[in-house]
């Protein structure tokens, strides 16, 4: 058994300040809702799924977020811009609250926009970043991937970075039949509660062929060696640049370690768990939740009964 090196002794490993949000997909699993619209666009409550992603990314202390978009896309970068019409509207209007809402994106961190322009996967959307990174290490969430706000997931990968130097993946455990919608990790224990040293990954493999039930999901802190295994990394599975093969290469020398969690973590790439994260979301919201939960237990109370028609607002039932 490889040893897993030991945490750094002879000085912090260089700060992380970069995040890259890969964002180019076409959403096919939304159609018609994203023909137009992002899929990283459409809203849970009331801000779409990609501000949550680059709300983390600040919380954590990355203020630099450089976004991977394709055609079609440009209601992202709009997005983290001013609306200088819009809040001088709002601003005549006294209405400072929604003022805020308006302008907290683009204050979030420095928002970089650059397009992937073919879709090879997203080992390629990566590689698209290593101009803005250069030969620094740098933090990459799936825009797609949200991690509930009051989890310290990525804060915790930065340490163990920190610690250990090499790249950090989030790793979370999944029931074996649903392993083949990950890439998986082999693990070996490093005596630290939570985290592991990564001796292999595979992405999506059968079931009876998966090495552990750790699936990697929407996070990775990634040495600036990653680069390089990208540049020569073959596309592998669909015909794409897959991350998963490069940091296979990675964990081959031993520097790929892995950060366990079994936080609140939400796919809104899925249909209903979309429509769950935003009925969780809403419920935890101190100005929805109260009356939106008072309603919500009506309906599954009513749905439970057998009665026919919804619940409206009030309580009463709409025609069925």
């Amino acid at each position: 058994m490889i040893a897993s090196p030991t945490p750094t002794t002879t000085g912090p490993a260089r700060a992380v300040r970069k995040a890259v949000v890969p964002a180019a997909g076409l959403g096919t699993r939304f159609l018609p809702a994203t023909k137009a619209t992002p899929k990283e666009m459409l809203p849970v409550v009331d801000k779409p799924a990609i501000q949550y992603v680059v709300e983390e990314a600040a919380a954590a202390g990355l203020d630099d977020v450089l976004m991977i978009t394709g055609r079609n896309k440009r209601a992202i970068e709009d997005h983290f811009d001013q609306a200088l019409e819009l809040e001088q509207t709002l601003t005549a209007k006294g209405d400072t609250v929604r003022l805020d809402a308006v302008r907290d994106p683009a204050r979030l961190a420095d928002i970089h926009h650059i397009r992937q322009g073919e879709p090879l996967g997203l080992g390629h959307a990566v590689l698209c970043a290593r101009r803005h990174i250069g030969d620094q290490p740098f933090a990459v969430l799936l825009g797609d991937d949200l991690i509930d706000p009051r989890e310290t997931l990525l804060s915790r990968m930065l340490d163990v970075r920190g610690r250990y130097a090499g790249s950090v993946v989030a790793l979370m455990e999944v029931p074996a039949d649903q392993i083949n919608l990950y890439g998986c990790a082999a693990v070996e224990a490093t005596g630290e509660d939570g985290v592991v040293r990564v001796t292999g990954l595979v992405e999506k493999p059968a079931p009876e062929r998966a090495p552990s039930r750790y699936a990697v999901i929407g996070r990775y802190v990634l040495d600036p060696a990653v680069f390089g295994v990208l540049e020569r990394t073959a596309p592998g599975r669909g015909g794409e640049i897959q991350l998963t093969d490069a940091l296979q290469d990675l964990a081959a020398g031993g520097t790929v370690h892995g950060v366990v969690f079994d936080g609140l973590r939400y796919d809104t790439g899925d249909k209903a768990e979309y429509l769950r994260t935003v009925v969780r979301l809403a419920c935890d919201r101190p100005d929805l939740g109260p009356g939106f939960t008072a309603w919500l237990k009506e309906f599954v109370a009513g749905l439970a009964g057998g009665e026919d028609g919804a619940l409206d607002g009030t309580g009463g039932h709409l025609a069925a």
